[in-house]
């Protein structure tokens, strides 16, 4: 068994069971790529078992801290089976469900979604690529599906020294008779239904990650009765059904009629999906327009123009993916945020995200609160949001709380 023996002082993350190991915290020692090492404090006593990758920054990720754990199949077997175990204590309302986010479910740079009967799954580290074949025989047996894709696409991949893979791993071959599976699904989500490509679409083919954030537009759009909304950066328009959907459960109850949505995103695939997910849902498309456009450039035609909006969605792609492009992704994360407070009607309503793993909760606050100083416009913050249960974040493991969301309402 090979040993990394870590430098004085450098097993404090690790005593308090973090799972990362940095370049800079070894001493010496080594394996292949994905190898299982054994981790040792710098006197020699036991830390973890972890999977080596010679080519991170994060040179090993920790499969486990106990000593007598054998890191073999059944290991995977089981903690495939444990994480996937307990989504079903989760209140999920979708048939598409993260089902292994990680590290916090204690495989490390391994995501798989299920989308239906399909199955996606991204390795993204050393150790999960070495294990591959045994995880995806795992994850069919615990879920009794027959389909898993592999969209292992994600830049991530290089800094493991890995190249990218995609394609079905398991189940991708047409039985006689029978179709090949298919790669255009729709999944579930609430009371609405959405559409997704696995081998086109961002990460696994959707964003779940913001399923109950949705779920709280809608349900705000319709308590208040909220008549205009922009949505910025729509991809596929999620949020843009649900503010639909939350108009038409507002005027079922009694509310004003009418209303429209407008969404803006660069992707033209990605608008005219989100035109079809209004018809799919039965919306009237008059009420929805669709703006092939620059948000930012957007936001500053609007406020020239004097238009004014009930509700905002600000849900802008990664800026900072470490803290290192902190600093910039805050300008820009700043400047978007104030325009769209500028644009909010008085007691109007801004659902405002990152995703920036580089962005904490707190520094987010902050640009907003900024963002509104310079906007000339305070707020009453009503809600702080996240990733959906399915994406959660541990005690032990802090980082995956990678999206942060805040409800802010506009004062009159």
């Amino acid at each position: 068994m090979k040993t990394l023996r870590l430098r004085p002082g450098k097993e404090r993350s690790l005593l308090r069971r973090h799972p990362w190991i940095f370049e800079s915290a070894i001493a010496k020692g080594g394996g292949d790529s994905g190898e299982t090492v054994r981790v040792e404090s710098s006197d020699g006593k036991f830390l973890a078992w972890a999977a080596f990758s010679p080519a991170s920054r994060i040179r090993a990720r920790v499969w486990s801290f106990d000593e007598a754990q054998r890191i073999d199949a059944a290991f995977f077997v089981a903690a495939c089976a444990d994480a996937i175990s307990a989504r079903a204590r989760f209140d999920l309302k979708s048939d598409g469900v993260r089902l292994i986010h990680g590290e916090s479910d204690g495989l490390p740079g391994l995501i798989v979604d299920r989308y239906g009967d399909t199955l996606v799954a991204q390795f993204t580290s050393a150790g999960t690529e070495r294990w591959k074949d045994v995880i995806a025989d795992a994850l069919l047996a615990k879920t009794g599906l027959a389909h898993l894709y592999e969209r292992s696409d994600a830049s991530v991949r290089a800094l493991e020294g890995l190249e990218p893979a995609t394609g079905w791993l398991r189940g991708g071959t047409a039985a006689a008779g029978q179709d090949a599976p298919p790669l255009e699904l729709t999944i579930r989500e609430h009371q609405w239904q959405l559409t997704l490509n696995i081998a086109e679409g961002h990460k696994t083919g959707f964003y779940l990650d913001q399923r109950d954030s949705r779920k709280r537009f809608a349900d705000c759009v319709q308590r208040l009765n909220l008549r205009r909304v922009l949505n910025c950066f729509c991809y596929t328009g999620g949020f843009s059904v649900a503010a639909l959907a939350g108009m038409a459960a507002a005027e079922q109850a009694g509310g004003q009629g009418g209303g429209e949505v407008v969404s803006i995103d660069s992707s033209g695939p990605a608008l005219e999906r989100a035109r079809a997910h209004v018809v799919l849902n039965g919306f009237d498309p008059a009420r929805a327009q669709f703006m092939d456009a620059d948000v930012n450039a957007s936001l500053r035609q609007f406020l020239k123009d004097g238009q004014r909006f009930d509700a905002i969605v600000l849900d802008p792609p990664k800026f900072a993916p470490t803290a290192a492009h902190a600093e910039r992704a805050a300008r820009a994360y700043k400047d978007i945020n104030r325009l769209a407070l500028q644009l909010l009607s008085p007691g109007g309503v801004l659902f405002t995200f990152s995703c920036s793993g580089g962005i904490s909760a707190d520094l987010f606050h902050k640009i907003v609160a900024s963002a509104g100083a310079d906007a000339g416009v305070d707020g009453y913050i009503l809600e702080r949001l996240g990733g959906a249960q399915d994406h959660p974040m541990t005690l032990e493991f802090p980082e995956g709380e990678y999206l942060k969301g805040l409800v802010v309402m506009r004062k009159g």
